[in-house]
């Protein structure tokens, strides 16, 4: 018999409930109306303002449609604003509001509640072991993804 491998399912489970906690602990705050899915696409703008349309797509690994539904819902609530470059004019470039940065601190200190729980007995070695084994499974889905094997 074919033994059955469980890192797909595994890791839908983990992102499910850490989605879950990460919820609940926002909640703790009273003005942060950030959901989880927002703050994939608010985080790399955290790491480094103003980036592309296209920039987000690659460090969120998200659909156009999904992106562009979160831009939509983040931009309505204030967080963010979308202009043009002012290099290339069909460039489309998202940028942080005021409002969002006042929030940041907030969001980034759950985030590190999170880390604390994800890695609770869990030694540097192994983590950095851990994050490299599931950015070569990150690799290898991208790799698929654009080879168009699906």
């Amino acid at each position: 018999m074919v033994e059955l491998r469980e890192g797909g399912f595994l890791i839908s489970k983990i992102q499910k409930l850490s989605s879950r906690i990460f919820t609940n602990l926002l909640r703790k705050y009273e003005k942060i109306d950030i959901n989880p899915a927002e703050g994939r696409v608010l985080f790399p703008l955290w790491l480094q303002d103003n980036l592309s349309f296209q920039d987000l797509l690659e460090r969120t690994s998200l659909s156009k449609a999904t992106l562009s539904h979160l831009l939509d819902n983040l931009e309505t609530a204030g967080h963010i604003k979308r202009v043009r470059s002012q290099k290339d004019k069909r460039t489309l470039n998202i940028k942080l509001t005021k409002k969002n940065k006042a929030l940041q601190d907030k969001f980034i200190q759950v985030s590190n509640e999170m880390v604390d729980i994800f890695y609770k007995n869990f030694s540097e070695k192994e983590i950095n072991e851990f994050e490299n084994y599931l950015r070569r499974l990150l690799d290898n889905l991208t790799k698929f993804s654009q080879e168009g094997k699906f």
